[in-house]
């Protein structure tokens, strides 16, 4: 009952057109641009260590980047 509540009082707004979905995108890149690389940087982070934890890896992911950093300035 309640979902037929919903789509019934979302109805008149129909899907966003492309335009709708640049602008949407553009407010969002304005709002949170600069915080962005960060955000991509973790998520990227949370991946990797996803798929370490299904291989069974290593289970600090700071521990392979601090190894990496000083196998390359030796």
């Amino acid at each position: 009952m309640a979902t037929a509540m919903a789509t019934t009082m979302f109805a008149f707004i129909g899907t966003p057109g492309p335009w709708q979905v640049i602008i949407v995108a553009m407010v969002v890149l304005l709002l949170f641009g600069n915080r962005l690389p960060s955000v991509m940087r973790s998520l990227g982070e949370g991946i990797t260590e996803f798929k370490k934890g299904i291989k069974g890896g290593e289970t600090d992911p700071k521990v392979n980047l601090e190894d990496k950093r000083n196998d390359d300035t030796e």
